[in-house]
């Protein structure tokens, strides 16, 4: 076993890296899609200070000044769209989505038309509450209804002030909202308990109806959720932006070597396709799907660092797509483009065809398979994305796990450090580790069991709710071979690790396997290690008939270790939480349960 193990979580937020030295290479070389792609570009994505225009770049103190400027500018009357349609609240926050997404797609900076409208408006779905653009002030910020009684007062959850949205603010009345709201850590907690509050107690004069304060509830639990997925996602976005991590995963050959030969030794597949690919970092999978033959590569990256270093790199290689060349030349190399945004926002920033790319390629997998869960993206952009019937790579995903002995611990070094015995310090690390998993390489030697399958992902067919799973190992010694121990072998904890398959339902070619597991090459994932609270005896032989001592002690090993394994997604965005309940099984079915180890990536 390695001696630098790695606790989890384990990410540090790392400084992040604003990328000045690629600024105005990507201001110039900023890339898109097929000819006709145009980009909605930064500024039109929050940056900035005031309300930003529905139509232009121009920004606003208050809403006020915004409407008529569109009315002016952009023969866009706001109000009277709204009084003529008889429009509420959410009718408002649906059009002001809906335009903005419209001008997003047509890059349509006057757009009169809108207010010639018969029949059913084209906002009307729910999905038009979402905000189309993160951040919109304006979505917080209308004033429409501030003269019908007060009544659409907007919460700032960071203030603990409601905006009365003529630029003046007023303490909410009652027992505040807000303050309710920001003393509550749990989220969900923080709602329930607001709405107890201001339904039952508090000063009925001036008090907001429960109507409001449902509706008021509503948008700020979507604020408020949205801020914290952003923070994380910018943390997450932002420790790629270090070289150092990059350095690490282009060096892994095991798992660059298998995108590699996926891409360039399968031209059936490659040559002439449309291929996006999903979190591109420093653009290697696009460099080879380019270099395998393909018309046209999208590289996408969350990380505004890293899609202006893969714009660099793929412009320094001469692979970098040129949207204002005149003609394009057939089989001319420059096919890739970069685009800067997650991929659940691509067809915010470019105009995509509906399932527009043949192949969709990604490296996504984190420890144990599902940490940081990109693997949500990955669906999202083959079910929005994808051609029907076209490939995903990898396209398939198993869980694997084995038991490790005493030598998969800390224990033996810390027996006999320079002759001396600090075996107290060994047990202590040990309870530790049966609290956090460790991501660590461990030798194969350690491993005490049969190998077993946890779970199995077809990446082409699953939904995103899959990857929320209960599955059991069962454990055995080997029972033939070199491995088979005769007597009692103690397992001290589970390891848990992956393989990928670019399989020959679409790399017919040449299928390749990547593998994470401890009897293969080393690679950066590593594996992940579980430690049980206590280890548990296992044998080959029977038991003794009428043992009172418990199953998988000494006197009476388990002949089989059943782990019931639970992965589903953490209440922290990219996080994961893993339950292990074990029970050991004698050759005479006697059982005993621990209590489940709960652990945290």
């Amino acid at each position: 076993m390695a001696t630098q193990a790695r606790e989890l979580p384990p990410k540090p937020e790392l400084p992040r890296d604003n990328g000045d030295d690629y600024e105005d290479d990507e201001d110039d070389e900023e890339e898109e899609g097929w000819d006709d792609w145009e980009s909605d570009g930064d500024d039109a994505a929050g940056g900035g200070g005031g309300l930003l225009c529905l139509f232009c770049s121009a920004r606003f103190d208050s809403d006020g000044p915004l409407f008529a400027h569109c009315g002016s500018e952009h023969g866009f009357d706001f109000h009277k769209l709204v009084r003529e349609l008889g429009l509420d609240f959410y009718g408002c926050i649906k059009l002001i989505n809906f335009v903005r997404s419209k001008v997003a797609e047509n890059k349509c900076w006057s757009c009169p038309e809108i207010s010639q409208l018969e029949g059913k408006v084209p906002w009307a779905e729910d999905s038009y509450l979402k905000p189309f653009m993160e951040d919109d002030s304006l979505l917080h910020s209308l004033s429409i209804f501030d003269d019908e009684d007060d009544e659409d007062c907007e919460m700032p959850v960071e203030t603990g002030e409601c905006s009365a949205g003529n630029g003046r603010s007023g303490e909410l009345q009652g027992n505040g909202l807000n303050t309710i709201i920001d003393d509550c850590s749990d989220i969900s907690a923080r709602f329930e308990k607001a709405v107890t509050t201001e339904s039952n107690g508090g000063d009925n004069n001036g008090s907001l109806s429960e109507e409001q304060t449902d509706r008021q509830l509503k948008i700020t639990r979507a604020s408020v959720t949205a801020k914290e997925i952003k923070k994380v996602d910018d943390n997450y976005f932002g420790s790629y932006s270090s070289f150092g991590i990059h350095r690490e995963m282009l060096g892994d050959k095991v798992r660059t070597d298998a995108y590699r030969d996926a891409l360039l030794d399968n031209p059936s597949l490659m040559n002439g396709a449309t291929v996006l690919d999903v979190g591109c970092g420093t653009g290697i999978l696009s460099l080879f799907a380019a270099k395998a033959g393909a018309s046209r590569v999208v590289a996408v990256d969350g990380s505004a660092k890293m899609s202006s270093v893969a714009t660099q790199v793929t412009k320094n290689n001469g692979l970098l797509y040129d949207e204002n060349a005149q003609t394009k030349q057939k089989g001319s190399p420059q096919v890739i483009s970069v685009v800067h945004t997650k991929a659940e926002e691509l067809d915010h920033k470019i105009v995509v065809p509906p399932n527009g790319f043949d192949v969709l390629v990604s490296e996504w997998m984190g420890y144990c398979l599902l940490y940081e869960s990109m693997l949500s993206s990955v669906i999202y952009a083959r079910d929005h994305f994808l051609k029907p019937g076209g490939a995903i790579l990898p396209d398939t995903a198993t869980i694997l796990g084995a038991g490790f002995g005493r030598g998969g611990t800390s224990l033996p070094f810390w027996e006999n450090v320079y002759g001396f015995d600090m075996s107290c310090i060994g047990k202590e690390v040990t309870g530790s580790s049966a609290r956090f998993p460790v991501v660590d390489v461990l030798d194969s030697k350690d491993i005490v069991t049969d190998t077993a399958v946890l779970h199995y992902f077809d990446l082409a067919t699953m939904k995103e709710s899959e990857m929320d799973f209960t599955a059991s190992l069962e454990l055995r010694l080997p029972e033939s071979g070199a491995a088979a121990v005769p007597g009692v072998t103690w397992c001290h904890g589970i390891v848990l690790w992956f393989d990928t398959g670019f399989t020959d339902r679409f790399c017919k070619d040449k299928p390749v396997v990547l593998s994470t597991s401890p009897f293969s090459t080393p690679t950066h994932w590593s594996q992940t290690i579980f430690t049980f609270e206590e280890p548990v005896a296992i044998t080959n032989e029977k038991s003794v008939v009428g043992s009172s001592a418990s199953v998988g002690s000494a006197e009476c090993p388990a002949a089989t270790i059943r782990s019931r394994i639970s992965i589903v997604r953490a209440s922290e965005h990219r996080s994961i939480d893993i339950s292990i309940e074990t029970t050991g099984i004698s050759s005479d079915g006697q059982k005993h349960s621990w209590p489940a180890q709960i652990f945290n990536l």
